[in-house]
């Protein structure tokens, strides 16, 4: 374990969509080879990269600019870059562009030559031979942000290799648009309820971390995608949740505020 690690900026996409009995939300699994929860059941996301906080991304976006971002998640500036990379990441890990044309049409794939041509684009993306900026240009299209919302804000407990500040943004699924893994950074990807998530959790048929499982939680009892926006858009303050690592019989297990050892293994 390393304690003088800062974390580095990240987020992460819990897109949902409308199904019978509630929301749907999309997980994918990260390769057992990665070094940071690998073979875990995530939501699509990851580093925030240099190329997400470049200033013209403030004329590329629809919904949403960096003040009232910022504002949302209580920085003082660069909050937009949260939302490109998250976006970002859900385009490279799972395939989901959500964007939308210069009148704020929302981008479908009913066309088959485009389809093949943004799948093509993906991979020059995840080869980082391309970027989603030049991407977009290409296909005269804007990031839309006006159904994404913020949600939570977890960070790695010190004492990990690897750690992250990470925002937990909610999106809707966009239209006429199907989810794929990228077989690299993601090997699987699979649409559940969260109490199904929850429940395979339990019964250990997948690996999940505590941010992933209460972020499942949260978003438990929503009944559509719509609710699950409201009440984002609703709440006036997220709290920024550090768990801490208690080691116990040999394992070392994060606990949150409030629980049992937490504020002794602070010191």
């Amino acid at each position: 374990m390393v304690d003088n690690l800062i974390p580095r900026p990240a987020s992460t996409v819990v897109t949902l969509r409308d199904a019978s009995g509630g929301v749907e939300v999309l997980m994918v699994r990260r390769n057992l080879r990665s070094e940071f929860v690998g073979g875990a059941y995530v939501f699509p996301g990851g580093g925030v990269d240099a190329g997400d906080a470049d200033p013209t991304w403030a004329t590329r976006v629809r919904g949403l600019d960096d003040a009232i971002a910022s504002s949302r998640l209580e920085v003082t500036s660069g909050g937009l870059a949260y939302f490109v990379a998250g976006l970002r990441e859900l385009f490279e890990e799972a395939g989901l562009l959500i964007a939308c044309d210069q009148f704020g049409t929302a981008l479908t794939l009913d066309d088959r030559d485009r389809q093949l041509r943004l799948a093509a684009r993906r991979r020059d993306l995840n080869a980082r031979s391309t970027t989603l900026a030049d991407i977009l240009v290409d296909e005269e299209l804007w990031l839309d942000l006006t159904r994404v919302g913020y949600l939570a804000h977890w960070v790695t407990p010190v004492g990990m290799v690897r750690r992250y500040d990470t925002r937990f943004l909610v999106a809707a699924t966009p239209p006429s648009q199907v989810a794929a893994h990228d077989e690299g950074e993601t090997v699987d990807s699979r649409w559940l309820r969260p109490r199904e998530a929850l429940d395979a959790s339990r019964r250990g048929e997948m690996t999940m971390v505590l941010p992933t499982l209460r972020t499942l939680a949260s978003i438990a009892d929503f009944a559509t995608v719509d609710e699950a926006l409201a009440y984002v858009r609703e709440q006036r303050h997220v709290t920024r949740v550090e768990p801490r690592l208690v080691v116990r019989d040999g394992v070392a297990t994060p606990v949150t505020p409030g629980e049992p050892g937490y504020d002794e293994a602070g010191g």
